[in-house]
């Protein structure tokens, strides 16, 4: 069923969603929050995009024109529904793609920035049993692979321009490796935590084309109190929109 939300966090800005097959998560909301936007920035390509969160709350922090890419009809239908529900047609545009074939719409080092909320999972016959198409794609590597995409963004991104992701802290290793392969220098870490009490699940990880060797840990970013609510360092991050 398709529902209109509020952009969680985001006073005035809505979502469209098809509450049978996913809804947007929290990674999406602090994957657009951690990555760096510089002020000279002027395009930006989100992957993977969904029903457009990331791009509707970097229109909130930049004037920068963004691309979203989503290769799933249905869902880019709603993303369609999103940007114009808030306006924001003149700087989000939205295309249906398969993101390896992108080398065929855009030039070598078109984009300032590249982010990405992808599939978290490696696909096999027992993992995508029984679930909907959209949430296979949306959660396993079905439609691609993490090395798939990995030389698209490498080319697509300007020289020294910035890459951004959530991944899961299982993964951790690997997405070094990957990034490290393909010139994309990682330079800034934080992992994230449901609470204090728990291990970490999901990091985001932002890596530079081509960069000098270096890397920032960040302080890890607890996201609920023991009674469940946000914490203050969430809210914050809500209140920089």
């Amino acid at each position: 069923m398709e529902v209109v939300h509020d952009l969680l966090g985001f006073e005035d800005m809505k979502i469209v969603q098809n509450s049978d097959w996913f809804a947007f998560s929290l990674d999406s909301i602090l994957l657009a929050q951690f990555v760096t936007i510089r002020l000279a920035d002027k395009e930006i390509l989100d992957l993977c995009t969904g029903n457009a969160p990331i791009p509707l709350v970097l229109s909130t922090k930049t004037k920068a024109h963004i691309t979203g890419v989503e290769i799933q009809k249905d869902v880019y239908d709603l993303a369609l529904k999103s940007v114009k529900l808030n306006h924001k047609e003149d700087q989000i545009t939205l295309l249906e793609r398969d993101l390896k074939k992108l080398n065929e719409d855009f030039s070598i080092d078109t984009f300032d920035v590249i982010t990405m909320n992808p599939p978290y999972f490696k696909a096999s016959a027992d993992s995508v049993v029984n679930e909907d198409k959209h949430k296979i794609i949306a959660r396993h590597e079905v439609a691609m692979t993490l090395e798939d995409s990995l030389p698209v963004i490498f080319g697509l991104l300007k020289n020294n321009g910035h890459f951004a992701m959530v991944h899961r802290t299982e993964r951790f290793v690997e997405i070094l490796e990957l990034l490290k392969k393909y010139h994309l220098e990682p330079k800034r870490i934080q992992f994230i935590y449901a609470n204090e009490q728990s291990e970490s699940q999901l990091f985001l990880i932002e890596a530079s084309k081509n960069g000098k060797s270096g890397v920032k840990l960040l302080p890890p970013l607890y996201v609920h109190e023991k009674d469940g609510t946000y914490r203050q360092e969430i809210l914050a991050l809500f209140e920089k929109s």
